[in-house]
């Protein structure tokens, strides 16, 4: 089963005000394991960058200028993600955002229905009240994220994937997969070099020796 972890990074909150993805970045993942493949891809959002968002992610409209327009990179990222699954951490917003893009240059949006949440998976996991946050989640199962120190949509969506395992049941499906990869056998390890049964049966010195011994017991419970 092949998914695309998807993050992106952004102008603002707000898709149609007129705010723009600056980066996007998907991991692939096949049977819930990352395979090394990714995509990431900066944006030139044909606008200026509020200071607010380069704190977020550090990405200025100077660096953004030099690097392609999305329908520049619409092709390649719609046969990466082909239609797969796609895992995101509040689905709402970044579909938003590529949807606003893709409605720009006239191409279908991405269905809501092919989304898997990871924010409502947390919210199914953790105690109530608790942060659902990326950076809350890497703490909660004890995931490195140090390197975090702005956001980065193919950073963050590794980070996600990451989390996600975590989320459906942790890294023993890896365990499962690694051994398919490796040819393991279901026969036993020891299957060529089996042995005939030893013989356990008692001696008849061992079989006169356990009925003197039952002799010297008074009012056996087997005899009552």
């Amino acid at each position: 089963m092949r998914e695309i972890v998807l993050d992106t990074e952004t102008t603002g909150l707000d898709p149609a005000g007129g705010d723009r993805i600056v980066e996007i970045g998907c991991v692939e993942l096949v049977n819930h394991m990352p395979t090394g493949l990714t995509f990431q891809r900066y944006v030139n959002p044909e606008r200026d960058v509020p200071q607010a968002a380069v704190a977020v992610h550090g990405l200025s409209r100077e660096f953004l200028a030099i690097h392609p327009v999305f329908a520049a990179i619409a092709e390649d990222f719609a046969a990466f993600i082909e239609d797969s699954p796609l895992v995101i951490h509040n689905a709402a917003f970044d579909l938003g955002f590529v949807n606003a893009e893709l409605a720009r240059i006239e191409r279908e949006p991405v269905a809501a229905a092919r989304a898997v949440d990871t924010v409502q998976l947390a919210r199914r996991k953790i105690p109530p009240g608790a942060s659902a946050s990326l950076d809350a989640l890497c703490a909660r199962f004890g995931i490195d994220a140090s390197e975090r120190a702005v956001h980065g949509a193919l950073k963050d969506a590794m980070l996600l994937a990451e989390v996600y395992l975590e989320l459906i049941g942790g890294r023993q499906p890896g365990l499962t997969f690694a051994a398919a990869r490796a040819g393991a056998s279901s026969a036993p390890a020891n299957a060529a070099s089996a042995r005939a049964p030893r013989p356990h049966a008692p001696t008849q010195a061992e079989t006169a020796a356990h009925a003197a011994f039952l002799a010297k017991l008074k009012d056996p419970v087997w005899k009552a």
